[in-house]
């Protein structure tokens, strides 16, 4: 009965070595959330206090901003209207060269092809 008892003994410890190992495994689960949460909350705080110092700099800088902005406004309309009047002086030209690309059609089969043809079929 003493191998009987051993390999009982033996299946409750490899039974408790499992349950172990499990637990061991939660508790390094719960600790990595743990840490992910908390290196998240460093990392918005962080992001806060920087975006903070941005503002004070651009405040501190340039005033209300306001008038940097209208400015950039003022110039990226002239600018688009300058593409758009390119865009209406250019548009038929180049649906006229888009046309005469797709309307040109050779009509004469390369020396190479013929000959392949003619050892294929010939």
């Amino acid at each position: 009965m003493s191998n009987g008892a051993g390999i009982q003994e033996l299946m409750a410890a490899e039974t408790r070595a499992s349950q172990i190992v499990a637990e061991a495994r939660i508790g390094r689960g719960d600790r990595m959330k743990q840490a992910k949460a908390d290196s998240a909350e460093l990392v918005d705080s962080y992001r806060a206090e920087k975006q903070q110092d941005f503002n004070n700099t651009v405040l501190a800088a340039g005033g209300s901003g306001g008038s940097a902005s209208a400015k950039l406004q003022a110039t990226t309309n002239g600018e688009m209207s300058v593409m758009q009047g390119m865009f209406q002086r250019n548009q038929q030209k180049a649906i006229d060269v888009l046309l005469s690309k797709c309307c040109e059609v050779s009509l004469e089969v390369p020396a190479a092809r013929v000959r392949s043809t003619q050892k294929i079929y010939g």
